[in-house]
């Protein structure tokens, strides 16, 4: 059986004031206006000044890009009526999650009671992308291989160098942050779907959590659809970004889907090692390279991309998204949106020698990018 590889993107935004490039609550009117044009394909997030949106389903990244860009700019033209912009970055460079307060809804206040300190922290923005593959078992057969890729993808999209105005070194700093809740990290390996919702089972048993949305793997089966779903990203800035790394995801999807019906399947690492990678991409972003472990070596990310497009050629040209994945090439001649938001301040800093002002210009600067596109 086929399975169809339809993709839904899932983004996190922080609403910003468009004069002080602070941090601002999702005012209710707002809020309201988003509803009424977009349906149930915005919700309020964990914090006031946090919105999802979530694309309808798509069969390739052609129809993703018309959702997308519509609740783009659906979400931003409400918020301007407020004075608000959003951004698609997945931490605010200077705020103070301190100052933040999570929303009053059931769900929300039963994360806040339950995780309480770790969870306060939680000033930050994901992407996710599913991808529908049955039957259930080739989900956690494909979730297993697919692992090895997640730091590439990471790489590609680090968007959180700065945390409570300081540049953290890092070039993704919000794994930092989620990582400290439970149920975060890399998924283990697991034989089958059936073993995954016993060990599901163990814990909803024992009523420690609800149901497997309380599971935050960097790669999930999904609890609501029957998709695999990637969360292993920053948000993007740039809508175009989003898409190349949707693309990559529904790509490799199918690209492992194909050696499995071969009876062949991509090598399997410990989780030890794919975690040494995780770590490489989240502190250097695409400047140092990922470990090749079947060769033994540290392999700068332009071979890698290279490796990864010729890799997904077949899958590419089948989803009609040659142009989109080659489109890593591109993210990797500008940078990933850490280092354009560096140069961003950098610029500022050099022209005003002012540190708060080149903070607020990178705010500025990430207002910029998420409107390129539109």
């Amino acid at each position: 059986m086929h399975p169809e590889f339809t993709i839904g993107i899932e983004e996190e935004y922080l609403l910003v004031d468009r004069d002080s490039m602070a941090l601002s609550e999702a005012p209710a009117a707002m809020m309201d206006e988003c509803r009424a044009q977009l349906e149930d394909q915005v919700s309020p997030e964990f914090l006031n000044c946090q919105i999802e949106i979530g694309t309808k389903v798509c069969r390739n990244v052609a129809e993703a890009r018309d959702d997308l860009k519509r609740l783009r700019s659906t979400v931003s033209a409400c918020a301007a009526k407020h004075n608000l912009a959003p951004i698609a970055a997945s931490c605010h460079p200077f705020a103070d999650w301190r100052d933040q307060k999570h929303t009053d809804k059931e769900r929300y206040n039963m994360l806040a009671g339950d995780l309480a300190g770790v969870v306060r922290r939680m000033l930050i923005c994901g992407m996710h992308v599913h991808v529908g593959i049955d039957p259930p078992d080739r989900r956690v057969d494909l979730m297993n291989q697919l692992s090895y890729f997640l730091p590439h993808l990471l790489a590609l999209s680090c968007s959180s160098p700065y945390w409570q105005g300081q540049d953290t070194g890092l070039n993704c700093y919000r794994l930092t942050v989620f990582d400290n809740l439970p149920r975060t990290g890399l998924p283990p390996r697991m034989e089958s779907f059936g073993e995954f919702e016993r060990s599901v089972q163990v814990l909803v048993d024992l009523e420690v959590i609800e149901d497997s949305s309380k599971i935050w793997w960097d790669l999930r089966p999904s609890h609501q659809f029957p998709t695999l779903e990637s969360r292993i990203c920053d948000v993007q800035p740039r809508l175009e970004h989003a898409l190349t790394l949707a693309a990559v995801v529904q790509a490799l999807s199918r690209m492992l889907w194909r050696l499995a019906v071969k009876n062949q399947r991509w090598r399997i690492y410990d989780r030890f090692l794919i975690a040494e990678n995780r770590w490489r991409a989240q502190r250097y972003g695409v400047r140092e390279g990922l470990i090749d472990f079947g060769l033994g070596e540290i392999i700068p990310m332009g071979d890698l991309v290279e490796e990864l497009i010729e890799l997904l050629q077949e899958d590419a040209q089948f989803f009609e998204s040659v142009a989109e994945i080659e489109g890593a090439r591109e993210m990797l001649r500008t940078g990933s949106s850490a280092g354009r938001q560096r140069q961003a301040y950098s610029d500022a800093l050099h022209a005003e020698d002012d540190p708060d002002h080149a903070m607020r210009a990178v705010v500025r600067h990430l207002i910029e990018e998420f409107h390129a596109d539109l």
